[in-house]
C-alpha cells in the first residue's frame, strides 16, 4: 500500500525579542542629553572618536546622535570640522535658563545692588563661544555711558570679562582658542598679537581679575572678576565699566573688592 505523502512541516514562529537596552547608555535621548552634556563640561572641541570613547558608546551610535544634534542646531563643527562644539540651539537654552524668573530677579538685585556700591555701571556676562555674552546689566544714572542691551556680544580679546574668560581657560585650550581668534584693532590699545594676549592671559590668571585698558573702546575703561558656582567653576564674570573721564584704571581697580564680594553672591545664584 503506498504510503500517505508527508504534509509540509508548519513553520515554526519564531519570538521577536525587543532589543535590550544597554544600561549605560540608555535611551537615544539619554545618550544626546549625556552628550552635550559632555561638551558643556569640557569646554572645548571633542572629535567623535573622543565622544564614543568617553560616553561608553560604539561609534557609529555617537555619529547618527551627532548628525541629529547638528540638524537641530544643538550641536556645531569645529573650525576642522573633525570636532564638534555647543551649537547655537543650546547655547540660547543655556542663556533662558540663567534668565528664568524669580532666580534672574535675585541676580538682577545683586547688580543693582553692586552699581549702587560703585556709583558705575555694571554688567554680568557668560562665555558664549568664541564671544562674550551680556546676561544683564544695569546702568549708572550717569548722562555719559555706553549702552549694551542684554544679548548683545563683544569681543574675548578686548573687553575685560572676554579676556577672564580667556585666562580662566586650560592652557592647551586657551592657546587654541587664541590661534583661533580674529584679533581686530578695535583701538590704539587693542591686543593684536597672539604672544601679547597670552601673556596678558597669564597675568590675569595670576591677578584673579582682568583689565580693559581702553582696549574695547577709546575712553573706556573696565574690570571684571569671575563668577564661579559651588564647583568652582568659572560660570560668568561680574564687571564695571565708565569713561575715563570719571574712572580711571586706578579708580577701577578700587572697586575689585566690591566687584568680588557681588560675585560671591552672585554665585550662590547661578
Amino acid at each position: 500500500m503506498p504510503r500517505p505523502a508527508r504534509s509540509a512541516a508548519a513553520p515554526v514562529a519564531v519570538p521577536v525579542v525587543a532589543p535590550v537596552e544597554d544600561p549605560v547608555s540608555g535611551s537615544s535621548a539619554e545618550r544626546s542629553l549625556r552628550l552635550l552634556a559632555l561638551l558643556a563640561h569640557e569646554g572645548r572641541a571633542l572629535s567623535l572618536a573622543d565622544l564614543a570613547a568617553q560616553l561608553g558608546l560604539p561609534k557609529g551610535t555617537a555619529h547618527r546622535i551627532c548628525t541629529q544634534l547638528l540638524a537641530t542646531g544643538f550641536l556645531a563643527r569645529d573650525l576642522d570640522e573633525r570636532s564638534f562644539v555647543v551649537g547655537p540651539a543650546l547655547r540660547q537654552l543655556a542663556f533662558d535658563t540663567l534668565n528664568h524668573g524669580s532666580v534672574r530677579g535675585l541676580r538682577h538685585e545683586v547688580l543693582a545692588a553692586l552699581v549702587q556700591e560703585v556709583g558705575e555701571t555694571c554688567n554680568l556676562t557668560t562665555l558664549d563661544g568664541a564671544r562674550v555674552l551680556y546676561l544683564d546689566r544695569v546702568e549708572a544714572q550717569w548722562p555719559l555711558r555706553l549702552t549694551l542691551d542684554v544679548g548683545s556680544h563683544v569681543p574675548l580679546h578686548c573687553t575685560a570679562s572676554g579676556k577672564l574668560f580667556l585666562a580662566q581657560l586650560p592652557k592647551k585650550a586657551r592657546d587654541a582658542m587664541i590661534d583661533g581668534l580674529p584679533l581686530p584693532r578695535m583701538t590704539a590699545s587693542t591686543l593684536t598679537d597672539p604672544a601679547a594676549l597670552r601673556a596678558e592671559c597669564d597675568a590675569i590668571a595670576q591677578d584673579g581679575f582682568s583689565r580693559d585698558r581702553e582696549e574695547f573702546m577709546a575712553g573706556l575703561v573696565a574690570v571684571a572678576v569671575p563668577v564661579r558656582d559651588a564647583a568652582g567653576e568659572v560660570r560668568a564674570a561680574l564687571a564695571v565699566h565708565a569713561p575715563t573721564a570719571r574712572m580711571s584704571m586706578a579708580d577701577a581697580e578700587r572697586r575689585i573688592d566690591a566687584l568680588k564680594a557681588a560675585a560671591l553672591r552672585m554665585g550662590g545664584l547661578l
